[in-house]
């Protein structure tokens, strides 16, 4: 099929691959490159930088609003194009323009999680199981019928960035099934009971609050995990802590009760992976060698 391709962060690369490996695809639209590093260079994004490797056209239009846009669009005369967090609203005359439309491939079992940040939400909420949609996308938010769907248990320390890892691969196996099997499939509407949104995360989520129970801690380490990262105050330092599991132990919250065993307002969880400042994550072990820390955590 002749395919556009639009993504923009390492989610997608995988999904891209995929699609590269077994169709034709004719352009590959992606964010505009933004400056990054020290140096404040222009850095394109990962899908860019995938795009060129496999010698594929990129376009990165700021929008897709204007009739030049638009009509440059359609021009590529495309079956479909796969959306995979690209980050542009997409204006009817995109969705109107290939032969199938547009399909997007959400990391969530729609409608539960429409939004920006569905698997940081799906694991912060305490979900036992999240998955893969195929949308035919439409104007609204994350409301288009789901032509497949797949689902997948969360594990117990499951962190955001391994639920992402899995879930890429997911989305780029069930689109290529769905390309497959198109002609065949029949949209699915969502429910209209279940939504939730899955707004998108804000750095004044990180701060860890000990005096909640032991389970709602772990699952914001986890789904913060490693970006913004959740943290607390250690004496005068602030601490990342990116990797946790519930414990047993009670005591007062923020209480260091054994190692990075650490007691919450009901329960108390482990931490196995911790980051203090500018310096590299670390297991317990080497996070603690040479280091004394308060009696409680803030």
């Amino acid at each position: 099929m002749k395919i556009v391709f639009m993504g923009t962060p390492d989610f997608s690369v995988p999904v891209l691959h995929a699609l590269a490996a077994q169709h034709d695809i004719v352009a590959v639209y992606s964010q505009p490159p933004r400056p990054a590093g020290r140096g404040k260079d222009l850095r394109p994004t990962p899908v860019h930088a995938a795009a060129a490797t496999l010698g594929l056209p990129v376009r990165h239009p700021v929008s897709l609003k204007s009739p030049e846009e638009q009509a440059a669009f359609a021009a590529l005369d495309a079956d479909v194009a796969v959306v995979v967090a690209y980050g542009l609203i997409l204006p009817q005359a995109i969705l109107d323009a290939p032969r199938h439309g547009c399909l997007n491939i959400h990391a969530s079992l729609l409608p539960r999680w429409r939004g920006a940040a569905p698997i940081h939400r799906a694991i912060m909420a305490g979900d036992a199981e999240t998955g893969i949609c195929i949308m035919q996308m439409e104007a609204g938010l994350d409301t288009g019928p789901v032509l497949l769907r797949q689902s997948t248990p969360i594990g117990a320390e499951e962190t955001t960035q391994d639920l992402h890892d899995r879930l890429s691969q997911m989305g780029a196996r069930l689109i290529l099934t769905a390309l497959d099997r198109l002609p065949t499939l029949t949209p699915e509407a969502q429910p209209t009971e279940g939504v939730t949104y899955a707004a998108k995360i804000e750095k004044a989520e990180s701060r860890i609050d000990w005096s909640r129970p032991a389970t709602e801690v772990d699952r914001q380490i986890r789904a913060l995990s490693p970006f913004p990262g959740a943290w607390c105050m250690a004496g005068g330092e602030r601490i990342k802590l990116l990797r946790s599991r519930l414990a047993s132990g009670a005591a007062p919250p923020g209480t260091l009760l054994h190692g990075l065993t650490i007691a919450c307002g009901q329960g108390a969880i482990d931490i196995t992976l911790a980051q203090r400042e500018g310096k590299k994550a670390q297991a317990p072990q080497d996070f603690l060698n040479g280091l004394t820390l308060p009696a409680r955590l803030d």
